[in-house]
């Protein structure tokens, strides 16, 4: 028997894919641009937008003779046992080869946003806490895990990270961001793929591109970001992330930019993603939205046309399900209205990808495994310290933190006896098991009121709620107060519910007119204030909230993001000092709960000034974050110099800990143009090093600047770094600069090209 050229492992991936194209009739090449979502939901309260009128019927074992490009979600759709779980998809892959006549099973792809979104799946923090982090070595570490996870039930390809820049913390989904600055979503956001990739995963970047752009921060609303916001703000994280990640996937945002859906947008997704990044991946698109192109945004008038325009743009693959890229894209194929040169490329993009996982190989097996741990001592140990490291400590200005281990705590707050506090939308808990009620939970997740019990056993801890989270319920804020008067400290626990559509205050759907905290929390932290008992908030939550109206009133104040399942003893060990805080804001954290949109990359005109009575001024800026030591600064080699406009300079420090015990610094650089061609952010991050020290302890940290990094879009459209005037300047956080550096670029304007350098290197060293 001989082999067919397609199925020889020997032979290049692209000869093998040609020779397969040539024998597929056009039916079994649409079937590998579609997916197929077994056991989706149709009714009103779905996971994903219009699910309930976009889900269609089908013949599986009819439709599965084409073959089958996906399958979705296996375990991200209902509570399954992991390994039960993995034995069905095997089966199905089966089924899936033994119709078609090629054999080629599907690619299964799953959510892995903050980790693998299955039942008794480890539930790591939200990107946000991520970004908050500040550590890209640790969040690939937590990837890896979760892409050897995925691997282990037979799933091939993760709809994650997310890198969109936060524009308006209003929108329900900064949750799922890495914070305000691309510098930041970049460099986390390809350490994540780097991970989940190195695990045999495709990741999917997600949303491309300006879906957090949206105005007046509403879900899919359209996205009015101009040109440079566009190329220096929005596309930078994506770019970093293909190029030193290594994604192999994208998938298209739902929302339009200047009139023009990015799921029928060929100069987004061919021209800019492929031709000029020269990306070789697939892209696929989220969830619907090629339908969204008739039904939404209504540039289509039949279901044809608009998988003409999502093929046309670069799409080649129709996500969860089948509609738009089956049947009645044939049939306008064979009518002469769609090119089936555009399903040819999409096929082999499809086919390519299907060659690189071993899907088209002879001897292909699917996972079996007997027994399957999802969340591991291994998994939960990592999950704990990205929590620990997540926390930012905002706020401690007469030492109230750490607690003492003997007093008389009153734990007041919605947020402090819930396990979901911990979680954001995209966990199994909050994302599915909210529609299957007789589920338990599958992992276990202590709340703060707990953790905070076993961190101090000696502590008289009392509990009240005081009230909902949402619900303008103030009943229990009389009880609340009652146990704060009785204590030494009160510890109130606020925050955010997550959720989906507008079923949570954080979440996708999830978006919020203004910023104030949810409910009639904020009234019963004025009532704790009122007590003139110490008051330590602790918020858990999805987003930054105003907190102006209690500056100066609180004994301290602790944010954590989302922290997953870890996240109870982490934040219970920062009021303890078992843990010592180490995050710093990845998103500013603003003194009213209007006059939003606002975040730290601001020209002149959009900081505080005399021609305008509003001060968007933050509480506190991006970066921020205090500490239970101290550190000095010292020994800055950076002398006033020139260099070319194609140079490099080195910016060096020592970072002493002048205090009694061991604690993270996160020493920041940014850059202040003083004059540009267009107007620039005042500051923004180009660098930052992580670093651990014992007490006493001290490192020699050093920043490998290139012109590069000051690179902006010019009126014409082009990258470029200008001669003139620079500064750098290190700081704690955005606002807080200790040393300045100031340089003089000569020669040229310089035009970059993709091979630009994005990533200011550090190194380390022992100080002397």
């Amino acid at each position: 028997m001989t082999t067919a050229p397609w199925r020889d492992p020997a032979l290049p991936a692209v000869a093998r894919v040609d020779d397969l194209l040539s024998r597929m009739t056009l039916e079994e090449k649409t079937a590998q641009l579609y997916g197929v979502w077994v056991g989706a939901d149709t009714g009103g309260d779905g996971v994903a937008p219009h699910q309930h009128d976009m889900t269609t019927d089908y013949d599986w074992d009819e439709l599965i003779t084409r073959g089958l490009g996906q399958l979705t979600r296996s375990f991200g759709t209902a509570p399954v046992d992991p390994a039960l779980g993995a034995r069905a998809l095997a089966r199905a892959q089966r089924r899936i080869a033994a119709a078609g006549r090629f054999g080629i099973p599907a690619v299964a792809h799953e959510e892995c946003l903050a980790g693998f979104t299955a039942w008794r799946a480890t539930a790591y923090p939200v990107p946000l806490a991520w970004g908050a982090a500040f550590d890209p070595p640790l969040v690939e570490e937590m990837a890896r895990r979760i892409g050897q996870d995925l691997r282990s039930v037979g799933v091939h390809q993760g709809l994650a990270p997310v890198l969109d820049v936060v524009r308006d913390p209003r929108w329900g989904r900064v949750e799922e961001t890495i914070g305000e600055d691309p510098y930041l979503v970049g460099t986390v956001g390809a350490a994540y793929v780097r991970g989940l990739e190195s695990a045999g995963i495709v990741a999917t970047l997600k949303h491309f591109a300006g879906y957090a752009s949206s105005v007046g921060a509403r879900n899919l609303a359209p996205v009015r970001a101009g040109t440079r916001e566009f190329a220096d703000v929005t596309l930078p994280p994506f770019e970093m992330a293909l190029r030193e990640g290594g994604a192999r996937s994208v998938m298209a945002a739902y929302t339009e930019r200047d009139g023009v859906p990015a799921s029928a947008d060929p100069e987004l997704l061919t021209q800019l993603l492929r031709e000029d990044w020269g990306f070789t991946g697939t892209v696929v698109a989220d969830y619907f939205g090629i339908g969204f192109l008739q039904t939404l945004h209504r540039v289509a008038g039949t279901p044809a046309r608009a998988a003409h325009l999502a093929l046309e743009a670069g799409i080649d693959v129709e996500l969860p399900t089948v509609k738009y890229y089956g049947d009645a894209l044939n049939a306008a194929v064979r009518a002469g209205e769609v090119p089936e040169a555009l399903i040819d490329r999409a096929a082999r993009r499809v086919l390519l990808q299907k060659c690189e996982l071993g899907l088209l190989d002879e001897d292909w097996q699917p996972e079996t495994p007997e027994t399957v741990d999802l969340d591991s001592a291994a998994n939960r140990a990592v999950a704990r310290r990205l929590a620990e490291e997540s926390v930012v400590l905002l706020d401690n200005p007469d030492g109230l933190l750490p607690l003492s281990p003997d007093t008389r705590i009153a734990v007041v707050g919605p947020r402090a006896a819930d396990a979901l506090a911990m979680l954001g939308c995209y966990s199994f808990p909050s994302h599915v098991l909210t529609h299957h009620p007789e589920a338990e939970l599958g992992i276990e997740i202590p709340t703060l009121l707990e953790s905070l019990r076993a961190e101090l056993p000696d502590a008289k801890v009392t509990f009240a709620e005081g009230c909902p989270v949402s619900d303008p319920d103030v009943t229990g804020i009389e009880e609340a107060v009652a146990r704060a008067a009785e204590a030494d400290v009160c510890v109130a626990v606020l925050g955010d519910r997550a959720g989906l559509f507008g079923r949570g205050t954080s979440g996708e759907g999830c978006d919020v007119a203004d910023l104030r905290l949810p409910g009639v929390q904020g009234a019963l932290l004025d009532a704790l204030v009122a007590t003139g008992v110490p008051v330590v908030l602790v918020l858990l939550t999805g987003r930054p909230y105003a907190l102006g109206r209690w500056h100066g009133r609180l004994g301290a104040v602790v944010q954590a993001f989302f922290p997953g399942e870890e996240g109870g003893p982490a934040v219970a060990g920062v009021l303890s000092g078992r843990v010592n805080p180490s995050g710093r804001l990845p998103v500013s954290v603003p003194q009213v709960t209007g006059g939003q949109p606002w975040t730290y990359l601001q020209p002149p005109l959009g900081l505080a000034g005399e021609v305008s009575n509003l001060d968007p001024t933050p509480l506190y800026p991006f970066g921020h974050g205090r500490s239970y030591t101290t550190f000095t600064w010292e020994d800055v080699d950076g002398p006033e110099t020139g260099l070319g406009t194609d140079g490099s300079y080195d910016l060096s420090l020592t970072v002493r800990n002048t205090g009694d015990r061991a604690g993270g610094e996160v020493v920041q650089l940014y850059l202040h143009d003083p004059v540009a061609d267009v107007t620039r952010p005042d500051v923004r991050l180009i660098g930052y090093q992580r670093l651990e020290l014992p007490a006493s302890g001290s490192a020699r940290v050093t920043f490998h600047f290139h012109t590069d990094l000051s690179a902006f879009t010019d009126r014409g459209g082009r990258r470029v770094v200008e001669p003139g005037d620079l500064e750098l300047r290190l700081g704690t956080s955005s606002a807080d600069v200790r040393h300045t550096a100031r340089l003089s670029l000569t020669g040229p304007v310089r035009v970059l090209g993709p091979d630009r350098r994005m990533r200011c290197e550090t190194s380390v060293a022992a100080a002397e």
